[in-house]
């Protein structure tokens, strides 16, 4: 039988020489390794986290005369002064520890402010460059910040456009986009191991009500309400999730079923995205309460000028939404506690949400809404 009769062979078949030796390839050769930079990465990080004590659980006492108690974890006592101090730490040691970033590697994110701020600081402590693509609108207080802890900002028109612009950056200089908007739900471990679910339980534990009847946040990547809607699902609590959604957001309608609508975005800094995020899980979230722009900053002031605590607009939609569930629990007659977050302070508002003239080129009139809250804190009606 001659060569060309012999019947082919498969690929894996072996060969006369199939005794032969194959060459190993040194993987290390083609990548370095640099487990001694990611361990010490990890190490600093982790270290960040021991030296910043528990934020505080502040409880504010309501008028005499109700049997609901709030209370509301201060997240603006992190070191970056934001509950996204939180979600940073996280987002950088998921990539580390999946091998995303090494030494040297460019860091971009899409954000509204807080979460770039706390990322630039982190990409400080470990010696990488940090750029945040943020919408032109993002208030100057929170690009000083930024730009303080040694990131560069880079702003968009569009505010959809952040998305695309972080992957374009990322791809030209090639470097790691963090995208918090889709990697905030797996980056925080939600089963425990000192989440933000877990420390609200446990410093509640000693309270008259120990287990909330609601735990009231806002949604910007959806992570936060993500982790505590499956970590009281786990804990079997019975405690119910409310997210609260400034105008314009995405994240109501499509949860109540209204594809028709056209959402453009938030103008409520931190919450609130023209699109529904990838880390949002509404399986976990059990009702959600829509809160006019003019509302969050009637609840912002309200909040400030009735208990001291001086906190950004976000928190007010916050409040906005607790005040009126306190409201339905005392009008049904059912005793118990809410939480909610302080995301950070007001002075990040300066030259927006705090500032007079600049809430009135909005067109925003706050006094209807001041109007609701002042009555339901005195009566313990909503009347809105």
């Amino acid at each position: 039988m001659t060569d060309s009769d012999a019947p082919a062979r498969t690929p894996h078949e072996p060969t006369d020489n199939a005794h032969a030796a194959t060459p190993l390839v040194d993987v290390t050769a083609v990548r370095p390794a640099d487990r001694a930079w990611t361990d010490e990465a990890v190490r600093r990080l982790q270290a960040d986290a021991n030296r910043s004590a528990d934020t505080h659980l502040v409880a504010v006492e309501l008028p005499a005369g109700w049997e609901v108690d709030l209370y509301l974890k201060d997240e603006s006592t992190h070191p970056t002064g934001s509950l996204k101090h939180r979600l940073a730490r996280s987002l950088f040691l998921h990539a580390l520890c999946n091998g995303e970033l090494r030494e040297g590697t460019t860091v971009i994110e899409a954000s509204s402010g807080s979460t770039a701020v706390s990322e630039a600081h982190f990409a400080r402590m470990l010696g990488l460059p940090f750029v945040a693509v943020m919408h032109r609108g993002t208030s100057p207080e929170k690009i000083a910040l930024i730009e303080r802890e040694g990131g560069t900002c880079h702003l968009v028109d569009d505010p959809t456009a952040v998305y695309a612009v972080s992957r374009e950056l990322a791809d030209r200089c090639g470097g790691h986009c963090m995208d918090q908007f889709t990697y905030a739900e797996r980056a925080t471990d939600w089963r425990g191991n000192n989440n933000i679910a877990e420390s609200i339980f446990e410093q509640m534990s000693l309270e008259r009500h120990p287990v909330p009847e609601w735990v009231v946040v806002g949604a910007g990547t959806g992570g936060t309400s993500a982790t505590i809607g499956r970590y009281v699902r786990l804990r079997g609590h019975a405690t119910r999730l409310c997210v609260v959604d400034p105008e314009g957001s995405a994240f109501l309608p499509a949860f109540a079923g209204m594809p028709e609508c056209a959402p453009v975005g938030s103008r409520i800094e931190g919450i609130g995205r023209p699109r529904v995020e990838p880390s949002f899980v509404p399986g976990v979230v059990d009702r959600m309460l829509g809160v006019p722009d003019a509302a969050s900053v009637a609840a912002m002031r309200f909040l400030r000028d009735r208990t001291g605590l001086a906190c950004g607009p976000s928190t007010g939609t916050a409040f906005y939404g607790v005040l009126r569930l306190a409201c339905e629990m005392r009008a049904a007659g059912r005793p118990g506690s809410i939480v909610t977050l302080l995301c950070d302070d007001a002075s990040r508002y300066a030259d927006s949400h705090a500032d007079d003239a600049w809430v009135a080129a909005q067109g925003w009139d706050l006094r209807p809404y001041s109007a609701v809250l002042h009555q339901a804190w005195d009566t313990g009606r909503w009347i809105g």
